[in-house]
């Protein structure tokens, strides 16, 4: 890679260790990747937040990291963390969970990352302009800015978005060119699409089996759906998309019997959930107002940022905040059978959590 004289000043280590492990790690990256050279970044999400995805020895990584006294060099914001972080007492969150949490968040606010704690930044302000280049990690917003947002970023891990928010540089690769950001598949959509859900199936069956850009015809989707279409799409190894008409591309069908295929797979159980999760990823100011409308005698939790929580009324519907139903120890709150309209929550509530889920529209869940 050909590096700048300011970029191989801090490779050899001449603004301190900290900054150097950053450095170290863009090189390395960018060295696998093939890029011949490192770019400007806007701005950075770092995931690797809750202690249930990084874990003790994640947390001294950071720890050990931050005492070097790196700060940010440019907007960082941060992934979902584990708890709500001011209601985890009421919700019932165990507290040695809780202080572990806290010192995770200690060490990344110390390096200057905002503590967001939120998958949708482009919702709390951390919204770059079309053609920009950012170094986010979390796989829903990645895909969300490469195919709504227009933007430009890979998908970064939690360690290498770290080392780009620390020198506001990552490797020019990937999705940062023009030439891998090409549709590569046309997926032609006969399936009747009537609800958020149908989106979650139809980017799991694609993102299950295809990799690439795949580009979706037949499709007139909000914005809503298309966050829980990215994020679906994104369980597999995809990070980008197009919505389109004219294509020479290969092409495929997901018609209803795929569609009823998807919602096979995503179920584990028949069973009634115990408690409704939705806001994978974290729902929208539009999605809330929704909600807010809602009148169920089921349990229902309603996942988002903290900037955009409204009030709910009703003992059944809670609003979470900083944290998701993939990241937090829901059966250490005596949870095993979840429902979710999210194919994202679907999947990693059952192979990360070990839940038993229950997938379909929202309004099925509730009945």
């Amino acid at each position: 890679m050909e590096l700048t004289r300011e970029e191989e000043a801090i490779l050899r280590g001449e603004e301190g260790e900290g900054y150097q492990k950053a450095m170290e790690i863009l090189v390395a990256l960018g060295k696998v990747q093939g890029a011949q050279r490192l770019i400007p970044v806007r701005s950075a999400q770092v995931s690797g937040v809750s202690p249930m995805t990084i874990g003790e020895a994640g947390m001294e990584f950071l720890r050990d990291w931050a005492s070097s006294g790196v700060k940010a060099r440019i907007y960082a914001t941060l992934n979902p963390a584990g708890v709500d972080l001011k209601s985890w007492r009421s919700l019932g969150y165990p507290a040695p969970f809780v202080r572990m949490q806290d010192k995770i968040l200690k060490a990344y606010t110390a390096m200057g990352i905002v503590p967001s704690c939120t998958c949708t930044p482009y919702l709390v302000g951390n919204l770059p302009a079309p053609g920009e280049s950012v170094a986010w990690a979390e796989s829903s917003s990645v895909i969300y800015a490469n195919s709504v947002l227009n933007a430009r970023t890979n998908r970064e891990s939690g360690v290498s978005a770290l080392a780009s928010a620390l020198l506001g540089r990552t490797p020019y690769s990937g999705l940062h060119l023009d030439e891998d950001r090409k549709p590569t598949l046309a997926v032609d959509v006969t399936a009747p699409m009537k609800d958020m859900a149908d989106y979650a199936a139809l980017g799991y069956a694609i993102g299950k089996e295809h990799e690439g850009v795949p580009l979706f015809r037949g499709l007139r989707p909000g914005m809503e759906e298309l966050k829980i279409l990215g994020a679906a799409l994104a369980v597999g190894p995809i990070s980008m998309f197009r919505l389109g008409e004219k294509t020479k591309l290969e092409t495929i069908e997901f018609d209803k019997a795929g569609m009823e295929e998807a919602y096979a797979g995503l179920n584990t159980t028949d069973e009634e959930p115990e408690l409704v999760c939705v806001g994978c990823p974290h729902a929208s100011p539009r999605e809330m107002r929704d909600l807010a409308k809602l009148k169920t005698k089921r349990r229902v939790w309603a996942f988002t940022a903290r900037q955009n929580k409204v009030r709910i009324g009703g003992k059944n519907l809670k609003v979470v905040c900083d944290t998701c139903m993939v990241v937090s120890p829901l059966k250490d709150l005596g949870v095993e059978i979840v429902g979710v309209n999210s194919a994202k929550a679907a999947y990693y509530c059952a192979h990360l959590s070990k839940l038993r889920v229950r997938f379909g529209p929202l309004g099925e869940l509730l009945r």
